[in-house]
């Protein structure tokens, strides 16, 4: 919840005071080397020449530049032995706090002329400390200059890695990232290298914005507190009677507490009569240019009432003279300078990445939004029909709302919801309700709906006044094909349900039984469909990678795929490929051998004249063939099913420029690979096209709000859950559990390098193996899972989100067994309710 909570206040404050911190560091790196870049755009006025004799004494100094400027000198500043002219502020004109400055030649005595670039310079000055906005500005900067304090340590909580002492998980930057991912890095890697120094100078910088900060300070550093000269106010400038002043004592005093080390000096006359004036001198040897020493005497006599020295003073006591030193980087010598002036330009940094991060999260919410939204009620005071839908990948719910609009587009009102939502009450208060249900595995409810299918139906219930009808989605190679759409059409019929029409089963997305469901709901609702659903369309990819994972494994091989898109394409994370596959030459060969038909010979075959072997290369080949004998050509073309797609999780993230696939070659009894995966491991070479279509999987995305998650899968079931890891460590989340399972650590260990570098990174909070053979007795996930209880448990109670990804038979089914005997069946069924129990599993 911490965590959570410092996140959102993180990217608020970033996207609101960030562009404030943007210009503060661009307009602090410009006044860092403000003296250097004068004097080189002004070698005549800033330089002078250096005589055998030195510098002028204070008491000529000021003689000559009153005479000549017929002002009163209100400030003296003089560096001895630099050959840098000298400065002098002018008593201030009534009502004002500060007069005009001028340089002068400390040797002689004479003006030196105006300075090209000095109110650039002041205007930046302003800008930094004020927004050239006066009280409100300051306002304004000093709550930036705190919030920069929380950015260093909210910042340094949130990355804060698991193996914290690997330096490279806090500094190095991996260039290989794109998109999202990289920006995050860049954001984190790049505010870990500046932290100290923005601490530095967001502590330091308070004390010019407000008051109670530079006397808690000044108490809390200074060797005696209530001695200790504070800034003063801003008020007005007092007003009475001008000092007077004898230089010549004063500069006794200087010269006396100074000796023959003096570099510079900086007389501060006090504004009016009976105060003391102050000077600063720096010796030779002081350690940093903000060392100085101070001298409080009576002007007008040169008596010391009190002398500081620098180097008398404990260390926090230098350290709060040396404020500006440390806040400009100078305390460290030109290095530090240098360093800090970097860090001020790098400031932009993060208020653009963190920009374009948090744009890009808006972006995805949208595409969620968008995806799940529901449709306007068209104004009727008619019952809305109830639509429900079950869905384990996401089909069912897109033809449910596809259902929806039709009836929309014909009138009549609609209510959307997933079974799981759908009560009792619900159903016996309709009149009219459709249900889009898929059938997952062998006969089994969806994840979604097994609450519903517990809790509601088989229940004696009366729904004398429901007319309902059931689509139904299914794989005919399973027995029980729809066997839950099939048990929820008998529920209703045998209590009191009226069907609408027969019920529709789809085999593997027909697009046939699709169409007869919508020529249905058009008798319904009297309004022929004004679109036909079509059948999905597939781009042409390509096949741009295939590398083996797992060489000298015992297991099949596995390899990972990369495809690129003909155009711009998008996914989230969690969603599924489908792709058609294509009959390899050797299968269509020994297909065709005996039939007596030449496969060169021309069909004509989805409006396209092509050749035999090319039409087949798409179709179902059968192993019988007895009842394909004697046709001709065409005739068996014609008499052949479509190829059946496959589907595939993703393994990748939009952001990483390529779609990749984790497979496992199918090999079958007789030696011949799986139509799907021979096609894309071994058949179709690299760099042709693959014929494929990225489909949504609601049910397997991410959660919308930044709760912890628990990964769980085995073998090729890393696809899906690595791109949900992907996606999450690009949006900079890192409380990730992972727990994979396969046969050996030596050949099998799947994307090991990524993960143990997210491990060190502290992106994966926890990785637990499980390697079946690497042991006498054989260990899986769920017996990872069993060992961790109370660790599960604790992360339960944050909120954390169980993905299950790989096998249904064996892995899946193991750990849903292993989740029901640890939390208890009701318990498995709320996380599912409650969207916190998600699987895609095959």
């Amino acid at each position: 919840m911490l965590k959570k909570s410092l996140f959102q206040l993180h990217w608020f404050f970033g996207i609101s005071a960030g562009l404030v911190l943007a210009l503060m560091g661009i307009t602090g790196a410009a006044v860092s080397f403000q003296d250097e870049i004068l004097r080189a755009l002004n070698p005549s006025v800033l330089h002078v020449e250096k005589q055998i004799a030195g510098v002028l004494p204070p008491v000529e100094l000021v003689e000559k530049i009153e005479g000549a400027s017929g002002k009163k000198v209100s400030m003296l500043w003089v560096e001895t032995d630099s050959g840098n002219a000298a400065r002098v502020i002018f008593t201030a004109p009534p009502g004002e706090r500060r007069g005009p400055m001028r340089y002068f030649d400390p040797y002689t005595g004479e003006f030196m002329g105006d300075v090209t670039g000095q109110d650039f310079f002041g205007l930046m000055l302003q800008l930094h400390r004020i927004l050239a906005m006066g009280d409100i500005g300051r306002q304004i900067t000093g709550a930036c200059t705190l919030i920069l304090v929380f950015f260093c340590l909210s910042g340094l909580y949130m990355r804060w890695p698991r193996q914290w002492k690997n330096w490279r998980a806090w500094l190095t930057l991996d260039w290989n990232k794109k998109g999202r991912s990289f920006n995050w890095d860049l954001h984190s890697v790049a505010g870990t290298w500046c932290l100290m120094f923005y601490l530095l100078a967001a502590l330091t910088g308070l004390t010019w914005s407000y008051e109670w900060y530079n006397k808690g300070l000044t108490r809390l550093l200074s060797d005696s507190p209530q001695n200790e000269r504070v800034r003063s106010g801003r008020g007005p400038a007092p007003s009475g009677p001008a000092p007077t002043a004898d230089y010549a004592a004063i500069w006794s005093s200087i010269y006396s507490a100074a000796g023959p080390g003096l570099s510079s000096y900086n007389v501060r006359m006090p504004p009016v009569a009976g105060q003391p004036a102050t000077v600063f001198y720096l010796l030779k040897n002081s350690p940093h240019d903000m060392a100085r020493n101070q001298l409080t005497l009576d002007p007008a006599t040169g008596i010391v009432s009190r002398h500081d020295r620098y180097s008398d003073k404990s260390l926090k006591a230098q350290l709060l003279t040396s404020v500006y030193a440390l806040h400009v980087g100078s305390y460290f010598g030109i290095i530090g300078r240098i360093i800090v002036t970097i860090a001020a330009l790098a400031m932009p940094l993060f208020f653009i990445t963190g920009w374009l991060l948090y744009l890009d999260r808006r972006r995805k919410k949208r595409q969620i939004k968008d995806a799940r939204k529901g449709l306007a009620q068209p104004g009727s005071d008619a019952p809305a029909w109830l639509i429900g839908f079950a869905s384990q990948s996401g089909f069912a719910e897109q033809l449910a709302w596809q259902t929806a609009g039709q009836l929309q587009a014909a009138g009549l009102p609609v209510k959307v919801q997933p079974l799981a939502n759908v009560s009792e009450q619900d159903l016996q208060d309709s009149s009219n309700a459709l249900f889009v249900v898929s059938t997952f595995g062998d006969g089994e409810a969806p994840d979604s709906a097994r609450g519903f299918e517990r809790k509601v139906l088989g229940r004696a219930l009366s729904f004398d006044s429901l007319n309902y009808a059931v689509l139904g989605l299914g794989d005919r190679q399973y027995q029980h094909f729809c066997g839950f759409a099939r048990r929820l059409h008998t529920w209703l019929g045998e209590h009191g349900g009226k069907t609408l029409f027969a019920p529709v089963e789809v085999d593997s997305g027909d697009p046939y039984a699709l169409r007869h469901w919508q020529q249905q709901l058009g008798l319904l609702t009297g309004q022929a469909p004004v679109d036909t659903w079509q059948a999905p369309s597939y781009d042409n990819w390509t096949l741009t990678r295939r590398e083996l994972m797992n060489p000298d494994s015992s297991g099949s091989p596995v390899y990972l795929l990369g495809l690129s898109a003909p155009t711009t394409s998008s996914w989230l994370a969690g969603d599924l490929v489908e792709v058609l596959p294509r009959n390899c030459p050797w299968a269509i060969e020994h297909f065709l051998d005996g039939l007596g038909i030449d496969g060169r010979a021309t069909v004509e075959f989805d409006g396209l004249s092509q050749t035999l072997e090319q039409a087949l290369a798409s179709r179902q080949l059968p192993e019988s063939r007895a009842h394909l004998v004697g046709l001709h050509a065409q005739a068996l073309a014609d008499a052949l099913v479509p190829l059946a797609m496959r589907e595939y999780s993703i393994a990748s993230i939009a952001a990483d420029g390529v779609l990749e696939l984790i497979v496992r070659q199918e090999l079958h009894a007789d030696g011949s690979l799986g139509v799907g995966s021979g096609w894309l491991t071994e058949h179709a070479p690299v760099g042709s096209s693959i014929s494929l279509r990225v489909r949504r999987n609601s049910g397997f995305h991410l959660p919308n709000e930044p709760v912890p998650m628990i990964l769980l899968g085995n073998g090729t079931g890393l696809a899906g859950l690595r791109s949900l890891l992907k996606a999450r460590i690009a949006d900079g989340q890192q409380r990730h559990w992972l727990l994979f399972g396969e046969r050996n650590r030596e050949h099998d260990y799947l994307c090991r390098n990524e993960l143990e570098e997210w491990l060190t990174a502290g992106d994966l909070e926890r990785l637990d193996l499980a390697f079946s053979r690497d042991q006498a007795e054989k260990i899986y996930v769920q017996d990872r899972l069993r060992e961790s209880a109370d660790e599960l448990k604790k992360w339960l109670a944050d909120g954390a989100v169980i993905y299950i990804c790989g096998s249904l038979q064996g892995m899946a089914s193991g750990v849903d067994h292993a989740l029901n005997e640890l939390l208890g069946i009701e318990e498995v069924d709320r996380l599912i309710e409650q969207g916190r129990y998600r699987r895609d599993v095959y």
